[in-house]
């Protein structure tokens, strides 16, 4: 089983990290086109929930391809092909209706989501809003189709699909710089500019459901046909954990709407969260598709009373890896977040201000990463188990911790000015609000986890995060110290250089100081990277 879920985890990191890589492409030339002007800055408004609804839906590890996984794990390929037939008829029917409702009301949805927004940026978003309506329906027939693959194990193909949505906007963008060139960022522009921007999105998803066509084909589970059967006891078994799951996940991104809703009083906010995030998301999702893609199934097929103490040991290992893995990330975000963003960004429409804009954001977004990771792996057990609920109730409770949060962080604005000044810390105070909800509910999932197993030993686990944060922390010292200590030219390679030296030094002392602590799963993690990269080296064995 170990050599069999480390291969599905090499195959699942390649592929999400080609899928990154494009990823961050298509964000430089959004930044490099628009900066943070009026088009993106819309754009941010518009995808509000169509993307909510591609993550939501149709992402890897979302709750519809949890579900999928969880249920059809344990079922026959020719049940499966009928689960999953009835379960796109009934979501397919529900999403037709989502996206009706997305393009008659975009008006007063855009004034719910950005009541402070300038009336072109309003108009802009509205436009682009309906262009990205039917990417409701679109993002539910991915996300069940790609679950229904990685329950038949194959997972290339939905790890490397996000490809195409990129590839698709860098084209339509190229296709506009064409024909408009360097005025592509002129504020006359901006219409065109975020129409173009919003349809090549839709395109984008559009291809992602075509391409798992023929792959569900190919395992017997490519069924295009109406199926009106939702007694079936593996469809009632989806609805189960789906519903709960997508409700909980829902939440979370309300957490986003919040965000956008104090953002739309702050010049340029909206596009910073989008252009930070972006460098977040990359790694955090690729290590989040390698760690969860293949231990979600494992989960599944652990749950019987017998099977105990292994499953309590694949929680440990998924926790740990996390930790282990999120904590430098994190740490050198934190420290060299300047190089960071003005490396991958600082051309074109985007200038010094943005680039100090986006850099503390990121700085906030660094210092909560390990309790994104953790809280997707505890919320993964409890829908192996069946359990939706809890999820939905923590994350219940998030959303009022975050409206909270982030009210205070950015000094308790009301109609009658700031009531907390001193805590006005701008754009990056919304991220840590969300730092700081991810944590509460994180702790507490692990909590209720532990009541639901009757018993996990938190006092070890703990003691091994607090290590292995202590070696993250001293490792972001040293790079930061690094990126201080030397005149690094302020040029494309300048930036590289800095970043690239800095982060290795950084890595290596992490590296050894988790080595030294003596943690399993960052010994391991060490050393599969040191085998990999003497492979790497010539005559190296």
């Amino acid at each position: 089983m170990a050599k069999s879920l480390r291969r599905i985890a090499l195959i699942v990191a390649v592929a999400t990290a080609l899928s990154k890589v494009a990823g961050l492409v298509r964000q430089q030339v959004i930044a490099a086109a628009f900066g943070v002007g009026a088009a993106y800055d819309a754009y941010n408004y518009a995808y509000v929930l169509p993307g909510f609804l591609l993550i939501l839906l149709g992402g890897i590890n979302g709750p519809f391809h949890s579900a999928m996984v969880s249920v059809l794990a344990r079922r026959p390929r020719a049940e499966g092909a009928h689960v999953l037939a009835a379960i796109n008829t009934l979501v397919g029917v529900g999403l037709i209706g989502v996206t009706i409702v997305l393009v008659l009301a975009a008006d007063p949805l855009i004034r719910l989501v950005g009541p402070a927004l300038a009336p072109d940026i309003h108009a802009n978003a509205v436009i682009q809003l309906r262009w990205m309506a039917p990417m409701a329906l679109f993002a539910g027939l991915i996300g069940l189709g790609f679950g229904a693959l990685n329950a038949a194990d194959e997972f290339w193909l939905p790890s490397v699909s996000p490809l195409l949505s990129s590839v698709a906007v860098i084209a339509g963008l190229g296709i506009l710089w064409w024909q408009v060139g360097p005025a592509i960022a002129a504020p006359d522009q901006a219409m065109l500019g975020g129409a173009v921007l919003a349809g090549s999105t839709l395109l984008g998803a559009v291809l992602q459901w075509l391409i798992q066509l023929p792959a569900l084909a190919r395992q017997g589970l490519g069924q295009l046909r109406l199926v009106w059967d939702w007694r079936h006891e593996g469809v009632r078994e989806v609805l189960q954990v789906m519903g709960p799951a997508t409700l909980s996940s829902g939440m979370l991104q309300i957490n986003v709407f919040t965000d956008l809703f104090f953002a739309s009083g702050i010049l340029g906010a909206a596009a910073g969260l989008g252009y930070a995030g972006l460098l977040v998301q990359t790694p955090l999702g690729l290590l989040s598709n390698a760690l969860l893609v293949p231990l979600l199934p494992v989960f599944a097929r652990l749950t019987a009373p017998q099977d105990r103490p292994e499953l309590i040991g694949r929680i440990r290992q998924g926790l740990m890896l996390s930790t282990a893995s999120m904590l430098p990330l994190g740490a050198l975000f934190v420290a060299l977040a300047g190089p960071i963003v003005a490396l991958v960004y600082q051309r074109g429409a985007f200038n010094g201000g943005a680039t100090a804009l986006v850099t503390g954001l990121l700085m906030a977004y660094g210092v909560g990463m390990p309790a994104y990771l953790g809280r997707d792996v505890i919320v993964r057990v409890f829908y192996a188990l069946g359990d939706g609920t809890t999820p939905f109730r923590f994350s219940m409770a998030g959303i009022g911790l975050n409206v909270v949060f982030d009210w205070t962080l950015v000094g308790g604005p009301t109609p009658w000015g700031l009531q907390l000044p001193a805590l006005n810390f701008g754009a990056p105070g919304l991220v840590l609000a969300t730092v700081a909800v991810n944590l509460i509910t994180c702790l507490g999932l692990l909590l209720a986890l532990q009541k639901r197993l009757g018993g996990l030993p938190l006092r070890v686990w703990g003691r091994d995060s607090l290590q292995l944060l202590a070696a993250a922390i001293a490792a972001g010292l040293v790079a930061w110290g690094l990126s201080l200590a030397v005149d690094w030219p302020a040029t494309l390679v300048g930036r590289l250089f800095e970043t690239s030296v800095c982060g290795a030094v950084g890595l290596v002392v992490y590296g050894a100081l988790a080595s030294a602590i003596g943690v399993p799963e960052a010994r391991q993690l060490t050393a599969d990277l040191r085998r990999r990269l003497l492979a790497l080296l010539p005559g190296a064995r």
